[in-house]
């Protein structure tokens, strides 16, 4: 008999750290993430059919400490001061909830929340489009791609979880995290 490991349910999060030591910034926004007790394994991009998006709080209620959890997520991590640092993930669904959507991660640096944001939703919504056979072109903007995509009835939602910071000015390690964690 073959374990079903196709998740139910899923949830966003994101979270910073600041720490002398990388590991222990890593760490600590894993806890400002609430996801620390967790024995994460990443996993690509896939966003099943039928998976439920829940709240954080719903979520972290359903899991316990030591378990493992499956995610996909998105790390960066400076000891630059000043540096802006970015984590974003990305979701686009399809209008057809009986098909699987997309997770989309990016880990940078110079980018704004907002401008993140955009590029992982962006980012999401061009793997999925290009699964339903959509000719793209990548010079054009965003907004006119998802025009062209709500048009063909192909994606029906998009978000993203972004997660921002500038490195500490005494050149503390400064770690952003941002998460889709999911739920069997």
């Amino acid at each position: 008999m073959a374990l079903d490991l196709v998740p139910k349910k899923m949830f966003f999060t994101k979270g910073t750290g600041r720490h002398k030591d990388s590991l222990q910034s890593f760490e600590a926004s894993l806890r400002d993430a609430g996801i620390a007790a967790f024995n994460l394994v990443r996993v690509s991009s896939i966003s099943p059919p039928h998976c439920k998006i829940i709240s954080k709080e719903r979520g972290l209620k359903e899991l316990s400490p030591g378990q493992i959890v499956f995610c996909v997520m998105a790390e960066t991590r400076t000891d630059e001061p000043h540096r802006l640092a970015c984590s974003g993930i990305g979701l686009a669904l399809p209008a057809d909830k009986d098909l699987h959507g997309y997770i989309s991660e990016h880990h940078g640096f110079g980018m704004t929340q907002r401008t993140c944001a955009d590029y992982v939703e962006d980012m999401a919504a061009t793997m999925l489009a290009t699964t339903q056979g959509i000719d793209l072109d990548p010079d054009k903007a965003y907004n006119e791609r998802m025009n062209i995509y709500r048009a063909k009835g192909l994606v029906v939602k998009t978000r993203a979880t972004v997660q921002t910071v500038e490195g500490d000015k005494n050149g503390l390690w400064t770690t952003a995290v941002a998460a889709a964690v999911l739920i069997l």
